[in-house]
């Protein structure tokens, strides 16, 4: 029981600070998840990520699924999933009251230009750790490491292909997942 409450207070933290959306926050999930907690390790939390952003739904509320999942089975999933929207959700009824009573305002418009500034500047750092992730198994690869030349072949070619051939995202994933069978 202690677990449960643990995952639940852990993923409401992380709900509460999830400014700029699901992937400006894979960072301090992970920093949760995998280095304080020790709940999971990076290759299993990279799986998680993988796995949440194909599933329907807002990446953390995926990624606090599966963590809960992987950790305390349905009543974890449940209680990181449920810590996670409900800073959320109480966050988002308070501001709504509060932009229709200044929806007009010029600060408040300033207000939300500086967290657009800000987010992007997470969503940045999120896709830098996944990369790291990918290319070197860990969030902060030693110096001197080797790249998996596999992976970077693999992301290479995926790029290139999106963006020559306008491929459908869909089936590249599908594509590249038996490709990964066959690699890993």
């Amino acid at each position: 029981m202690n677990r449960i409450w643990t995952l639940f207070y852990t993923f409401f933290k992380i709900g509460a600070l999830s400014i700029g959306g699901g992937y400006a926050i894979i960072p301090l999930i992970q920093e949760q998840v995998v280095e304080r907690a020790g709940w999971v390790s990076e290759k299993v939390f990279t799986d998680i990520i993988t796995i949440s952003q194909m599933t329907p739904g807002p990446l953390a509320v995926n990624t606090s699924t599966f963590v809960g999942l992987q950790i305390a089975g349905v009543p974890g999933a449940v209680a990181a999933t449920v810590g996670c929207v409900l800073c959320g959700v109480a966050l988002s009824l308070v501001l709504y009251a509060f932009f229709r009573r200044y929806r007009r305002s010029v600060y408040v418009f300033e207000v939300l230009g500086g967290l657009k500034a800000a987010s992007l500047g997470l969503i940045m750092s999120a896709a830098g750790t996944i990369l790291l992730l990918a290319f070197f198994g860990t969030g902060a690869p030693a110096p001197g490491a080797m790249p998996d030349w596999a992976a970077l072949a693999v992301f290479a070619a995926s790029l290139f292909a999106l963006r020559r051939w306008k491929l459908n995202p869909v089936l590249l994933m599908a594509v590249t997942g038996v490709l990964g069978l066959f690699l890993y």
